[in-house]
C-alpha cells in the first residue's frame, strides 16, 4: 500500500507538470496603455515646446524674406530690457564676446534682430552697433506684417 500511495502522488505531480504550458499568446492591453499614457503627455507637452520671449513686435509693411540654408542666428531685446541670443540670456556687457565667437564659428554673417516695439530706439541702436563690432554686417530687423505703407494706405487692406 505504501507503494500504490507514492506512485499515486508521484503521478499526479508528472502530470500537473504537463498540464501548465507556458502562455503563447501576447497581452497587448499594458502595451496600449504605455502607449496611451505617452501619447497624452506629448499632446500635453509639444505646445509648451514653442513658448519663447513675448516681443510685441512693430508691423511694417515690408515682406517676407526668402527661406535660407543654414539656420539665421536671432537677437532679441524683451521690454524688460533683457537681450537674447537665440533663446540664450546674454548680459550686453558680454554681448559682443559671444557674438565674435558664434561669428567666427558660422558660414553666414547674417542675423536677425527682433526687438519690442516699446524700446527705445537708442537701445536697439547701441545693440545694432555691437552686431557690427561683431561682424555681423548684415542684419534684418524682424517686423510683423500689415503696417502703415506711408503712401496714404494701411498694409492691412488689398491697395
Amino acid at each position: 500500500m505504501a507503494v500504490s500511495v507514492q506512485g499515486t502522488g508521484r503521478s499526479r505531480r508528472a502530470s500537473g507538470r504537463t498540464r501548465r504550458r507556458p502562455m503563447s499568446e501576447i497581452n497587448v492591453t499594458p502595451f496600449v496603455d504605455v502607449m496611451l499614457v505617452l501619447l497624452i503627455i506629448f499632446m500635453v507637452a509639444a505646445p509648451l515646446l514653442t513658448v519663447g520671449v513675448p516681443i510685441e513686435l512693430p508691423e511694417t509693411a515690408a515682406s517676407a524674406l526668402p527661406a535660407q540654408e543654414e539656420e539665421p542666428l536671432t537677437l532679441s531685446m524683451g521690454s524688460d530690457g533683457s537681450v537674447l541670443v537665440q533663446d540664450t540670456a546674454v548680459e550686453r556687457g558680454e554681448l559682443v564676446t559671444l557674438l565674435t565667437s558664434v561669428a567666427a564659428e558660422r558660414e553666414s554673417q547674417e542675423i536677425y534682430l527682433r526687438a519690442d516695439g516699446t524700446i527705445p530706439y537708442e537701445d536697439v541702436m547701441q545693440v545694432m552697433g555691437a552686431l557690427n563690432a561683431a561682424g555681423f554686417n548684415d542684419i534684418g530687423l524682424v517686423t510683423d506684417q500689415g503696417g502703415p505703407r506711408l503712401d496714404g494706405t494701411d498694409g492691412t487692406s488689398g491697395n
